[in-house]
């Protein structure tokens, strides 16, 4: 798990850098994470259904909150192993 993408893909969302999510999505070597994007990305620019849309920005919000923390458990766990 790649800390980084969780962050970016949160600070996307956030600044409505869409063109940059979608690099992001491209890139990340998390499946769920590009799939939530993209379903994202196509309901914000296909749907008329705003309910659609909400959620799934919803749905790419918690699974970056989530994410974002096994990966920082993960890292901090590999952190008290090595001491």
């Amino acid at each position: 798990m790649n800390m980084l993408d969780y962050d970016r893909a949160l600070y996307y969302t956030h600044r409505s850098q869409w063109d940059n999510l979608l690099i992001l999505m491209v890139r990340t070597n998390d499946d769920l994470l590009s799939k939530r994007i993209e379903h994202f990305l196509h309901s914000y620019n296909f749907e008329r259904n705003e309910r659609i849309v909400e959620e799934n920005l919803y749905s790419l919000l918690c699974y970056i909150d989530y994410a974002g923390e096994q990966a920082l458990q993960s890292e901090l766990n590999a952190m008290e192993q090595s001491l």
